[in-house]
């Protein structure tokens, strides 16, 4: 199973969770971590990410992930055999494939590790898992 999933990178992740959770979403504290915050809806969800430390990504950006659940080795398969361009990548949170949509945006398909994510974020100066 795949699920969309929107990141918007934030300057502050926990003003912006307060904010989204007025909304009505609902803070997922397992997925959840200092620089990474995991919000669910009834349908759907958003990650609030810590642009500071996003590799590149400015405030007030947003990407479009996909996860999934099953391995991404079946899924880069399955997507090289439609004729799609993909690698794996190890990530800080896991693995990805990466790819590019026909209007040059970048999307990814995560294989999320949530141990590895809170180990990566804990090893960021200042900011605790």
């Amino acid at each position: 199973m795949i699920t969309v999933q929107p990141i918007r990178y934030v300057a502050d992740v926990e003003a912006s969770r307060k904010f989204y959770e007025g909304l009505g979403l609902e803070l997922d504290a397992e997925a959840s971590f200092r620089v990474w915050a995991q919000l669910k809806a009834d349908a759907g969800a958003v990650g609030i990410h810590d642009a500071a430390v996003s590799k590149g990504r400015q405030p007030g950006t947003a990407e479009l992930q996909l996860v999934t659940d099953e391995k991404l080795e079946d899924v880069a398969a399955r997507l090289m055999a439609k004729g799609y361009e993909c690698t794996i990548e190890e990530e800080d949170f896991g693995r990805s494939i990466r790819l590019i949509d026909p209007d040059g945006v970048e999307l990814q398909i995560q294989e999320v590790d949530i141990a590895r994510a809170k180990r990566s974020a804990a090893a960021i100066p200042g900011h605790d898992a």
